[in-house]
Parts: C-alpha cells; structure tokens; sequence
C-alpha cells in the first residue's frame, strides 16, 4: 500500500498510476482536511464487488464456505479432461 499527499499525487500522477495499475498497488491520497481518497486498478475494484455480489446473498455465501471446506478437507471429485 502506497500513500501521497495530494500535491505529491499531482506532480507524479503518471508513476502513481502506473504503479497501482501494473502492480496491483492501492493508493490512499491524503488530503489536507483529514479526508483522503483510495485509488486501486480496476482489476482490484472488480474483483472487490464481485466478491460482495457473491457473499451477499447468506444462502450463497453459506455454500461457497462450505465448498472451501470441503476443498481443504481433500471432499473433492475429480474428472478427466475429455480430449479431442
């Protein structure tokens, strides 16, 4: 995680950018009221809602953890590929 003020985010908007896009980086922007801003890649944002979008629904998110439990736990079935 990287952090600027916002005069430092200004000057090297280009490296900040480029950082947090190619390197999956998260930006927090200072700002001098206390308030600041969080700048992450798209990529990071997408795969943030679609985390939320899986988990909101209790009943779902119930059969992901079970899923994941039964993964560490070896349960698993196991096909082979079909080939052409």
């Amino acid at each position: 995680m990287m952090a600027a003020n916002f005069t430092e985010f200004r000057t090297n908007l280009k490296k900040f950018l480029d950082n947090v896009v190619n390197n999956n980086e998260t930006l927090i922007i200072k700002r001098g009221t206390g308030k600041g801003a969080v700048m992450m890649s798209l990529d990071e944002y997408n795969s943030i809602m679609e985390t939320l979008h899986l988990l909101n629904s209790k009943a779902n998110a119930d059969r992901l953890y079970e899923s994941i439990k039964q993964m560490k736990e070896g349960d698993v079935v196991r096909n082979k590929l079909i080939e052409e």
